[in-house]
C-alpha cells in the first residue's frame, strides 16, 4: 500500500516519508476555490498557489508584479476548497529578499489568513537569514533553486540554469544549506537531469522538479499549462494532458450559436 492512499490529509512528514519510500509526490498549482476542489478531489499530493498567478490569473509577462495581498486572496480561495492535499503559498517578490523582519511578518501574514500548510520562497545564501526567521516561528519552508522566475531581471533569458559547473556547485550547496536551515523541501526549475538526481540522493529533503528530470522526488507544472488552457508557453518539460484551450472555445462558440439562433433557452428551460 503506497503512502499516498493510506493518508486522509497530507503533511511535510507525509512528503519525508514518501520519499523515504520511493513513492513520487505529485504537485500542481491551483489558484482558486473551484479548481483547487477538483485538483483536490482527483487525489493530488500538494498544491501550490503559485506566484504564476502573475501570468495566467493576471496576464503579466513575468511573475514580479503580483502582491502579498493578491497572493492572501488567492491562497485563501484555494485552502477553503481543500480537504486532504498540502497547500503551499508563494511569497511574492518584494516580501522577503534583504530584510529578514518583512519576511517573516510576510509569511506570518499568508499563514494567519490563509491557513495554508507553508510557504515557498526563491534563493539560497542570499535569502537564508529570511528562511530561518520564518522557520524559527514554526512556518513550514519550501525552498526553490535553479531558474528562479522572480529574478528574471538578472538573468535576463528564461535558458536552462546550472549547466556550467560553478553555478551547478553553487545550487547544491545552496540545497544543502536550505536543508540544514529546516526547509521540508526544494523546487528544482529547469536544470539538467543529472544535477537534478544529484542533489535529489544527496539530500534528505523531498526534491520537486519541473524541469529537471525524472531523477527527482516528485513533480509540479502550472495547471493552466498542463490542461492546455494556456497554449503560448511550451517548454522541453511541459506534457499538455488535455487541449481545454480547444474544448472552451468550442463550448462557447456553440453557446453563441444557440443564442443567436434562439435555440436557447428552449421551452424546458423556462419557467411558466
Amino acid at each position: 500500500m503506497s503512502v499516498h492512499k493510506e493518508i486522509k490529509r497530507v503533511t511535510t512528514h507525509v512528503l519525508s516519508e514518501m520519499k523515504l519510500q520511493g513513492e513520487k509526490i505529485s504537485m500542481l498549482t491551483s489558484y482558486d476555490y473551484s479548481m483547487a476542489k477538483l485538483v483536490d478531489q482527483a487525489g493530488i499530493d500538494v498544491i501550490l498557489v503559485g506566484d504564476s498567478a502573475a501570468n495566467v490569473m493576471a496576464g503579466h509577462e513575468t511573475t514580479l508584479p503580483i502582491t502579498l495581498d493578491q497572493m492572501i486572496y488567492h491562497g485563501k480561495s484555494v485552502v477553503k476548497a481543500v480537504t486532504r492535499c498540502l497547500v503551499v503559498v508563494d511569497m511574492p517578490f518584494g516580501t522577503y529578499q534583504g530584510n529578514s523582519l518583512e519576511a517573516l511578518n510576510s509569511a506570518i501574514k499568508i499563514m494567519k489568513i490563509t491557513h495554508a500548510d507553508a510557504v515557498k520562497l526563491e534563493g539560497g545564501s542570499e535569502v537564508i537569514e529570511s528562511v530561518q526567521r520564518i522557520l524559527s516561528a514554526g512556518i513550514p519552508v519550501m525552498g526553490h533553486l535553479g531558474l528562479m522566475p522572480q529574478s528574471i531581471n538578472r538573468y535576463g533569458t528564461y535558458v536552462v540554469r546550472a549547466k556550467e559547473e560553478d553555478e551547478a556547485n553553487k545550487l547544491l550547496k545552496d540545497a544543502k544549506l536550505l536543508e540544514e536551515a529546516g526547509c521540508f523541501a526544494i523546487v528544482l526549475e529547469k536544470i539538467p537531469a543529472s544535477l537534478g538526481t544529484k542533489v535529489a540522493k544527496e539530500l534528505k529533503i523531498p526534491i520537486i522538479g519541473i524541469g529537471a528530470g525524472g531523477g527527482v522526488d516528485g513533480q509540479v507544472l502550472v495547471i493552466h499549462d498542463m490542461l492546455g488552457i494556456t497554449q503560448e508557453f511550451s517548454p522541453r518539460f511541459l506534457r499538455r494532458y488535455h487541449n481545454l484551450a480547444a474544448e472552451i472555445k468550442g463550448a462557447v462558440g456553440h453557446y453563441i450559436k444557440d443564442v443567436k439562433s434562439k435555440d436557447f433557452p428552449n421551452e424546458k428551460e423556462q419557467y411558466e
